[in-house]
């Protein structure tokens, strides 16, 4: 009986475990779903400082 609680706990154990890596799985798509969006909005807040900072550019060479 000894020999047959070992594998039952090992099998157990490896479900477990498979589960474990299986939501851990899950939740890095998440975050890198989180980091891709989040890249796109600084992608989009650079593009308009920079369109601001050439328009304050401008607008400063036409006015002197």
């Amino acid at each position: 009986m000894g020999v047959t609680d070992k594998v039952w706990g090992a099998l157990t154990s490896m479900i477990k475990l498979e589960d474990k890596v299986y939501r851990q799985s899950e939740a890095m798509k998440t975050q890198q779903q989180r980091i891709e969006d989040l890249t796109a909005r600084v992608i989009r807040l650079e593009a308009q400082l920079e369109l601001l900072t050439g328009a304050a550019l401008v607008k400063k060479i036409k006015g002197d």
